[in-house]
């Protein structure tokens, strides 16, 4: 919680420390961002990424347990490659793709960082589930319970604790990644580096940037602690 109080802390006062920024950018009429509150920022930083993640936990974490299914092991190589991919496609490039279908804004940032984020889910998933050891299913199906009630009450709790730290990934992942949204009109807290990198101002992107890992390591010591339980 210390980084959560930080990060309060930080957002509240940012824009009483002109004294701090102007000694970092002593030559520059406007040392603090102001275009927008930094609590709109973070607010709409968060719901960016709330809303992505969402999107990839419920897709990545399907995807993965459909192949684990009997039925469905053929495609266990096809969604690996699928997700691995997703990673490995710069989210620079999925903007600049996604803009002319979806225009400017939340949207193509959103698209993005699901598909940025689906990969740690979907590996997850798939060690936790696989990870069950045979003999506990063999006795589940010996208790008479379904394949169904065996997922729901056996291998997801089971593998929770490993699929937990795929999601925590990939949130922390998106939470630096949701910046570059701001490129393309989104409101994120990249809004003050972008604004930094094109007038040059150093002072406005160390204010993105300490909100941007302060949320990530709040965001993370939360996850840490749900998968203490």
């Amino acid at each position: 919680m210390l980084w959560c109080a930080l990060l309060a802390l930080l957002v509240l006062t940012l824009p009483h420390l002109e004294g701090v920024f102007r000694w970092v950018q002593p030559n520059t009429r406007v040392v603090i961002y102001s275009r927008d509150t930094f609590a709109a920022l973070l607010i709409s930083h968060l719901l960016v990424v709330s809303v992505a993640s969402l999107l990839a936990t419920v897709v990545g974490m399907s995807a993965a347990i459909l192949v684990t299914r009997r039925w469905g092991r053929d495609f266990l190589p096809l969604v690996s490659q699928l997700a691995s991919i997703g990673q490995t496609f710069p989210p620079v490039a999925v903007l600049a793709l996604a803009v002319p279908a979806l225009g400017f804004g939340t949207l193509p940032t959103v698209v993005a960082l699901v598909l940025y984020g689906l990969l740690p889910i979907v590996r997850n998933t798939l060690v936790g589930i696989e990870g069950v050891a045979p003999s506990v299913l063999e006795a589940a199906r010996g208790m008479g319970m379904t394949e169904r009630q065996i997922l729901w009450q056996v291998e997801l709790p089971l593998a929770r604790h490993v699929i937990l730290a795929g999601i925590r990934t990939s949130v922390t992942i998106n939470i630096a990644t949701a910046a570059i949204g701001s490129t393309i009109g989104a409101q994120t807290l990249g809004d003050p580096i972008i604004a930094g990198i094109v007038n040059g101002n150093t002072a406005f992107i160390l204010q993105g940037a300490l909100l941007i890992a302060l949320l990530a390591l709040c965001v993370d010591s939360l996850f840490e602690r749900m998968q203490r339980h």
